[in-house]
């Protein structure tokens, strides 16, 4: 969630310091008012135009950025439950042979108890 809100505020400043900078130059540049103006409404809609590109294309790699995460917890949440399965049987085997182990310990014990 941070890298998100580094991202924007990075965004919404690179977006306000190029407009801030296109307008400044603008109105220093040795021209009449009305070139000026036509010249920054151009700047605009360009600036515009690039500024939606950028978000599509940052709206892209974290959609791809997301599927590629989900897909990599699909793949650890199917690793962790092979594993887990592993386990259980490895105990059940162990359990297993713990009990016969008992059985075998109480059977010899019992027929050392009666000899």
């Amino acid at each position: 969630m941070s890298d998100r809100d580094e991202f924007g505020a990075f965004l919404v400043g690179f977006v306000v310091g190029g407009l801030t900078g296109a307008v400044v130059a603008l109105l220093f540049a040795p021209q009449s008012g009305e070139e000026t103006r036509a010249l920054i409404k151009d700047k605009s809609i360009e600036l515009r135009d690039r500024a939606a590109h950028s978000a599509e294309e940052a709206l892209a790699r974290a959609e791809a950025a997301a599927a590629e995460a989900r897909q990599r917890a699909d793949e650890l949440a199917k690793i962790a439950k092979e594993r887990a399965n592993e386990l259980a049987n490895e105990v059940r085997e162990r359990g297993k042979g713990a009990i016969e182990a008992v059985r075998k310990t109480k059977k010899d014990g019992g027929e050392a108890a009666s000899a």
